[in-house]
């Protein structure tokens, strides 16, 4: 691992942690230990789990150093215990918590300087150190998430994303062809973004931006909640158990909440805080339907000048706030058209970052699938339960971020930052195949 490496991994770990310390002290030890919802974990779960995979991959796997807290392992082990059981446990307190995630960073960032990273796959070009990176971020976005859904004052703040600065409407034709699909060279890409592999996708068109909150109105205002006619048979049996009028935190009256503050709608950002079912529905409605997963990635990735696949929309340079709404810099989605910089080759906005967007595909392995390093983490989610989301959102930060990035929940789920946009295919004498 060279210098530079260890220095990269260095300064990730310690930026990621910033944020980490930044969404756990933003509150006090009571809404710590609180859980805001039977979703979610309390935030000081959620903090000791970094800590502890972080001690069970970086100290004692990587490093060879003797456990920390190994008689804390099964508590943070998030397939023993449902996030719904973890408030019953004997969990660390908030000092505790701070205190043991802090020991754990002390003994990672020394073995960082002198630990032997080569000869098996865990270590090359530091993947174990990208993997636990990319985890705490990801948990990071859950904590954001759980303080979306906590009550009482505001306690987050951050500068308004900026304004849009180009027109975006319409769709965007997307030919037909073979593209390459996932990744063999992204060096801290997770087992299920590999391998890269041809995919044949037929030509579709796709809108050049997410469905915004005003497109999404129309379809509240239209009775699309009350007419079965556009929901799948699971997604309106959720509908009416769940009493769904309208996407989450939405009160009905041009109003929404977002991080303690009630708001007038902005009816130019996309809409975030629907699930798949609302998401398929609004489509159907619209004469539309969502994108397949592949049809998603051509779209963000397939260059038609050289035929090759970028790393990002805009190309293979990482983000720049003048390319995405990542990373937290801002506590919403971005208006459609603030991020002229980050279209693709093809005119399609805002791919990467704002919101999570569902796709219509289940999530599964590509050809030539390896589970790595651990089945827990991809493998055991695989089938028809889990549907994919692409692009990350304004709380995904741009560590845990790429083209090839795939994340997965549940049909129902929408305390998540999800949105969408449609595709269709082209009607006769729209497209060549």
């Amino acid at each position: 691992m060279s210098t530079g490496l260890r220095e990269r991994a260095a300064a990730e770990l310690t930026r990621t942690r910033q944020r980490s310390v930044g969404l756990t002290d933003a509150v006090d030890d009571d809404d710590l230990v609180r859980q805001h919802s039977r979703l979610m974990s309390p935030l000081v779960w959620d903090l000791a789990h970094i800590g502890n995979q972080e001690e069970l991959w970086l100290v004692r796997d990587v490093g060879g150093r003797e456990p920390v807290r190994a008689d804390i392992d099964q508590l943070y082990d998030a397939f023993k215990h449902p996030r719904g059981e973890r408030p019953q446990l004997p969990l660390l307190g908030p000092a505790e918590a701070r205190a043991y995630v802090r020991t754990v960073r002390e003994k990672v960032l020394d073995l960082l300087d002198s630990v032997e990273l080569a000869g098996r796959p865990l270590v090359e070009q530091g993947f174990a150190f990208g993997m636990i990176i990319q985890h705490e971020q990801q948990h990071d976005e859950t904590m954001l998430a759980t303080h979306q859904l906590r009550t009482g004052d505001p306690v987050l703040v951050a500068v308004p994303p900026p304004r849009s600065r180009a027109i975006v409407a319409g769709e965007a034709l997307i030919p037909g062809g073979p593209f390459e699909m996932g990744t063999s060279l992204e060096p801290w890409a997770l087992d299920n973004e590999r391998p890269a592999h041809q995919v044949h996708v037929p030509p579709f068109l796709i809108d050049r931006a997410p469905v915004t909150n005003a497109q999404y109105q129309a379809f509240v205002d239209a009775g699309g909640y009350d007419d079965p006619r556009w929901w799948t048979g699971r997604g309106w049996a959720h509908r009416q158990e769940a009493g769904l009028t309208g996407p989450a935190h939405w009160h009905g009256d041009g109003t929404y909440t977002r991080f303690g503050r009630r708001e007038p709608i902005v009816g130019d950002e996309p809409v975030v805080h629907v699930n798949w079912y609302e998401a398929s529905a609004y489509a159907a409605w619209a004469g539309r339907r969502l994108p397949t997963e592949a049809e998603w990635e051509k779209a963000a990735r397939f260059d038609p000048a050289t035929g090759r696949s970028r790393r990002f929309p805009w190309g293979d340079e990482d983000p720049t706030p003048e390319h995405a709404n990542l990373g937290q810099r801002h506590l919403s989605p971005a208006p459609v058209g603030a991020y002229p910089a980050g279209a693709s080759p093809a005119g399609v906005h805002q791919l990467i970052g704002d919101v999570w967007e569902w796709t219509g595909s289940p999530f599964g392995g590509y050809p030539g699938f390896r589970a790595f390093p651990y089945r827990e983490y991809s493998e055991v989610f695989f089938g028809d339960d889990h549907r994919v989301l692409r692009g990350g959102s304004f709380g995904t930060d741009a560590a845990a971020c790429r083209g090839t990035f795939r994340n997965w929940d549940y049909p129902i789920r929408r305390q998540i930052f999800s949105g969408f946009r449609c595709a269709r295919d082209p009607r006769p004498g729209e497209a060549a195949g």
